[in-house]
């Protein structure tokens, strides 16, 4: 499975942005979906994951900021995040997973900055 991210940037504190995964596989039958971030010194941390029956989990740092979708027809996944702070600066990475494995694309780099 091959992921794009796509729609980082550089954005003020308290602004929005959207990202946006595209996968070139369907991923209907993919039980678990989601986006993970990692700043620099830091591992890589869980942000949402959403599986195919609807169940989503948040980080409890993004929990009521962040929202994350997923359309199956278009093979994308989505993270709208709201209220942004500058901790949230970090590469964001979508994720696949297909067990055992993780699957990840290149990420897309989200600085939160005045």
């Amino acid at each position: 499975v091959q992921l794009q991210a796509s729609g980082g940037g550089l954005v003020q504190p308290g602004g929005s942005l959207r990202l946006s995964c595209a996968a070139s596989r369907s991923i209907f039958s993919i039980n678990s979906v989601g986006w993970y971030r990692q700043a620099p010194g830091k591992q890589r941390e869980l942000v949402a994951i959403i599986t195919n029956t609807g169940t989503i989990t948040y980080a409890d740092s993004v929990r009521g900021r962040f929202t994350i979708s997923r359309d199956n027809p278009n093979n994308t996944v989505d993270l709208q995040m709201n209220s942004l702070k500058p901790e949230d600066t970090a590469r964001y990475f979508c994720d696949v997973y297909i067990p055992p494995l993780h699957y990840w694309g290149k990420g897309t780099q989200v600085t939160v900055s005045s």
